[in-house]
């Protein structure tokens, strides 16, 4: 005689620490996985209990506030990510909460129970709260869809949990638990889909993506971030939707975008975007690649070398202390776009890409900026692309102090970060050029640690400022002394550390060259 499987069978936490995920030649390492074993809707009873007794033990702060709302007379339940994320194996820390109580009748409840509240999510529903070490998100039953041609969502207040979920994005975060006793709520099969690791939707994809065109965006960010596969008919509709996502506004299409790219396998997300098209809506410059035939014949395209950049790049990230790194990732996705603008043919059927550095940084500014990721990130990300051919620049041979000075120099703050892309742009299937290119690599980090120890790298400069380079020409602040500056500058690059004199000596004689007549000197004090 069979029986229903229990906590031990059918939510049973593999001990999995260890599973890696493999694309390409790259490793990331995953958590451990909570395996759900079939379990058809409905649940029996023995399964309910044990899916309770885990968030119970994995969410205990939400008893509480469920015995507070209990008392009052209102339902309360714990919703969405933490209840995927606890049977995903993992501990969700920001708890988002769903009830029949309004805003207003919320703060009413939680006015002498929490630490502090928050309400600038309120006309939307949701009021947020702190208690301990918790952080609650709070959310009146609702729907919300978008009138055509606006950018604001129509909010509307929900009658029932089971509607609530039915307008939630994807199944997956249409799964919740009634409080204070965590009964598992699961009326569209969540659990069924994260058994088979794939995203669907509560019903018609179409009528998701027309209450919230960013839906179609998030597809692809839960597709990098728990590797599920998106399946065929959300897929369809991604591409039939794709131009909805003109009416929301640019910084919810970067949030998002920022969630993708710091995901563990950000590739897989693009890759859903651009097989979709939809990238052809924000990032058009990445689809482009696609036709694109990569100069080293390491790929069918460019595409497919950069998604290859970007995982790289992301096992590279621990190494260099920069797990996560948005700029780091930004880099290596967008690091060849300038390559179809500046492609070229050659004699036996090659191409190339000549100066596309330099398109794509101005190319990569210019979409950051569409989009408005922050200044810095603009700024950061559009400079490593300029740079990302620096290092090929000057061969694989030993490295000069002055070209190791100069690279330094042109990296700036960016130096870790070049390192990382630089290194992780090198996707030949030549071992031993793979290894001739890390071995010279490595050289240059070499060279670049033993001269910093000599010279302090990252103050580089002249020895001489702007206000003594006016002094000792008798000049006025303008466009002279920079290049005086511009001169001195590269000398000390070139020359290494001068000492005042003589760079004092060799200003000017460049004075001189440039006609420009210095006053009688008067010694220098002691």
């Amino acid at each position: 005689m069979s029986s229903a499987p229990n906590l031990r069978g059918g939510l049973r936490l593999k001990q999995r620490a260890g599973l890696v995920h493999r694309w390409n030649v790259i490793a990331i390492r995953a958590e451990p996985v909570l395996s759900i074993l079939s379990m058809a809707v409905p649940m029996t009873n023995e399964q309910r209990k044990a899916a309770a007794a885990l968030l119970r033990e994995r969410v205990p702060a939400a008893a509480g506030i469920g015995r507070l709302f209990a008392r009052h007379g209102h339902e309360l339940a714990l919703v969405g990510g933490p209840v995927r994320d606890v049977f995903l194996g993992q501990r969700p820390t920001d708890l988002d909460l769903t009830t029949d109580a309004t805003p207003q009748q919320v703060l009413a409840l939680v006015d002498r129970w929490a630490d502090s509240v928050w309400t600038a999510g309120i006309a939307f529903g949701t009021v947020g709260l702190h208690k301990g070490d918790s952080v609650f998100e709070i959310t009146t039953y609702r729907s919300e869809q978008y009138v055509h041609g606006s950018r604001k969502p129509d909010v509307r207040y929900g009658r029932s949990l089971e509607e609530d979920l039915s307008r939630r994005d994807f199944t997956i975060n249409a799964m919740a638990a009634r409080l204070p006793g965590y009964e598992i709520i699961d009326p569209f099969g969540g659990f069924d889909v994260l058994r088979e690791k794939v995203l669907r939707t509560p019903g018609p994809p179409e009528d998701s993506f027309s209450d919230d065109p960013l839906r179609i965006l998030r597809a692809a960010r839960f597709a990098a971030q728990l590797g599920f596969t998106v399946v065929a008919d959300v897929r369809a509709a991604m591409s039939q939707m794709a131009s909805r996502l003109e009416i929301v506004s640019a910084e919810r299409i970067t949030a998002e975008l920022t969630k993708l790219m710091q995901a563990p396998d950000p590739a897989l997300g693009i890759d859903v975007l651009v097989q979709t098209e939809v990238a052809d809506q924000v990032l058009p410059e990445v689809s482009r690649l696609q036709m694109e035939t990569d100069e080293h014949h390491r790929h069918k395209d460019v595409y497919q070398h950069s998604l290859t950049v970007l995982r790289q790049a992301i096992e590279l990230e621990p190494r260099y202390g920069l797990d996560g790194d948005l700029t780091v990732r930004l880099a290596a996705l967008l690091h060849d776009i300038g390559k179809p603008q500046t492609r070229s043919l050659l004699p036996g059927g090659r191409v190339a890409f000549h100066h596309h550095d330099v398109v794509g940084e101005k190319m990569a500014r210019r979409r950051l900026t569409v989009l408005r990721f922050r200044n810095d990130v603009v700024r950061d990300v559009s400079r490593l692309v300029e740079l990302h051919l620096r290092f090929h620049g000057y061969g694989e041979g030993e490295w000069t102090d002055s070209a190791v000075r100069r690279y330094v120099r042109d990296a700036g703050p960016l130096l870790t970060r070049l390192h990382v892309l630089t290194r992780a742009d090198c996707t030949t299937r030549n071992r031993a050029k793979a290894e001739r290119l890390a071995r010279a690599y490595d050289g240059l980090e070499r060279r670049v640690a033993e001269l910093n120890e000599q010279e302090e790298l990252a103050r580089l400069r002249p020895e001489l400022n702007g206000n003594e380079i006016m002094r000792i020409l008798g000049i006025p602040a303008g466009p002279v002394v920079g290049r005086a500056y511009d001169f001195l500058l590269e000398l000390r690059i070139n020359e290494g550390e001068l000492g005042r004199e003589q760079a004092t000596q060799e200003l000017l004689r460049w004075a001189g060259a440039e006609g420009i007549t210095p006053p009688d000197r008067e010694p220098d004090e002691d």
